[in-house]
């Protein structure tokens, strides 16, 4: 017999007479036919690409059968050509779909059809199913999927043209030492000349990491015009907002999938990945903690970064082109308005016991404000990890409040009332109403005297005393 070359090269075919093989062993066996083909369609067969394929009686009886009358080339797959429009749709609907979608690139499958009803094309649009009008045009080659972006969106590749115009923040992901450990870096990215302000490395993305570097840069460099930054968790922080505005600071937040925006970061990211952080996974030297790692990375951004030559600068470091611009630094007005802008108010209020709740903590306040809505000052840059600073306002100063230790307040005794003092005494008091009515009621059985006249016999009596 002869063998068909492409036959024997096509991995379905193979597997094909393969289950055929199963099944004349099983009747070689013993086995009946019903029974071979049973037992070999219950089991699970390898395929050429290692994948588990399960196949039905149905088609082992067919592939059975075409072996029968054609051998081996009854079990190459049959080739079939392949549809370019439809066999339950009108040729002359699929042209005007065709024409339609070309003129209306946004026009939907429906609208589609309700114009081809009104042309009288079709009787009735609602009776086409639009699930078969899409595999049409898409066999037609006819474009389906929506634009991804309004044809209004301006998006546009940009760069400022002076320094501190526009600085980009981001957020970098990466794992340091040995154990792996999840560790993120905050950049600060100036979007003229590329060139990097500052980095901290921390274990998330916290708003107080944002803060603080954008407290840092304004120190060292001053006020920026704009800050552009995406959508992650540290930004969307009201806190973030709040300084931002404060600052006069304006805040932009990139569109997702849009890497004209911030493309100068993301080939930042890629650079500091090939050049530094893919050295920190798994490595035995580097040690994980936040505070080491911000001082790693700081060192390859002002020693290592901003003096390598840019291509987009045109050979140029991002050192030479901060320090040759042209525009003037805009430092802060003075230190006392730049430690206000970074403290934010919070409105609460104080329960009877003297006590106010925030972000799940109780503070204790001092006495006097029981019952007020008072302004908390939180000063985000005094703010730790695991201790806020909350200030409120007692007595013309800033007291720092301290959560409520229970236990303390359990163990210490109750204030008592001081004793008055002897020569201090209060005030009498007038009588009640209900005392004068009951003084009518039951007023006095003797004179005014007590029953003791003031006549002369008492009086020489008691000049005899």
């Amino acid at each position: 017999m002869p063998r068909e070359p492409n036959v024997l090269n096509d991995p379905e075919a193979l597997f094909r007479y393969r289950i055929v093989s199963l099944v004349k062993a099983h009747q070689y066996s013993g086995l009946g036919p019903s029974d071979a083909v049973r037992r070999v369609a219950g089991v699970q067969h390898l395929y050429d690409d290692m994948t588990v394929r399960k196949v039905s009686e149905r088609t082992v009886y067919r592939w059975l059968a075409a072996y029968r009358d054609e051998a081996l080339g009854g079990l190459h797959p049959a080739k079939r050509s392949k549809l370019k429009g439809s066999r339950v749709l009108d040729e002359q609907l699929l042209k005007f779909i065709a024409q339609e979608r070309e003129r209306d690139r946004d026009a939907s499958i429906p609208e589609l059809l309700r114009r081809a009803e009104q042309y009288e094309l079709i009787a009735d649009s609602a009776r086409i199913d639009r699930s078969t009008v899409w595999r049409s045009m898409c066999r037609m080659g006819i474009e389906t999927a929506r634009r991804k972006h309004p044809k209004e969106a301006d998006m546009r590749r940009f760069r400022y043209p002076e320094r501190m115009q526009m600085v980009v923040a981001d957020f970098k992901h990466f794992r340091a030492g040995l154990l792996r450990a999840k560790r993120v870096a905050v950049y600060f990215l100036d979007n003229a000349t590329r060139f990097g302000l500052d980095v901290f490395a921390c274990t998330s993305e916290q708003a107080d990491a944002v803060l603080r570097i954008l407290y840092r840069v304004i120190s060292l460099y001053g006020l920026m015009d704009l800050i552009y930054w995406d959508g992650g968790a540290g930004f969307k922080d009201c806190e973030v907002l709040s300084v931002v505005s404060a600052l006069g600071i304006l805040a932009i937040r990139g569109r997702a999938r849009y890497p004209e925006g911030h493309g100068c970061i993301e080939a930042f990211n890629r650079s500091l990945q090939a050049r530094l952080l893919r050295g920190f996974d798994s490595a035995e030297d580097i040690d994980p903690q936040c505070s080491a790692l911000t001082l790693r990375l700081r060192h390859d951004l002002f020693e290592v970064y901003n003096h390598l030559p840019h291509e987009s600068l045109d050979g140029d470091t991002p050192h030479e082109r901060f320090t040759q611009s042209s525009r003037a630094l805009r430092p802060a007005r003075n230190q006392q308005w730049l430690t206000q802008c970074f403290t934010i108010g919070l409105n609460r209020r104080v329960s009877a016991d003297h006590v106010v709740s925030v972000d799940g903590v109780q503070y204790e306040v001092p006495r006097g404000h029981a019952g007020e809505n008072t302004t908390l000052y939180r000063r985000v840059l005094e703010k730790s990890e695991y201790r806020d600073a909350l200030y409120i306002k007692h007595k013309g100063e800033l007291v720092r409040l301290e959560p409520v230790d229970l236990a303390f307040n359990a163990r210490s005794g109750r204030a008592r009332l001081q004793t008055a003092d002897p020569h201090d005494r209060p005030a009498v008091v007038s009588k009640s109403a209900s005392t004068l009515s009951f003084e009518k009621t039951y007023q006095s059985m003797l004179e005014t005297d007590g029953g003791f006249p003031d006549d002369e016999n008492n009086q020489e009596r008691q000049d005899e005393e």
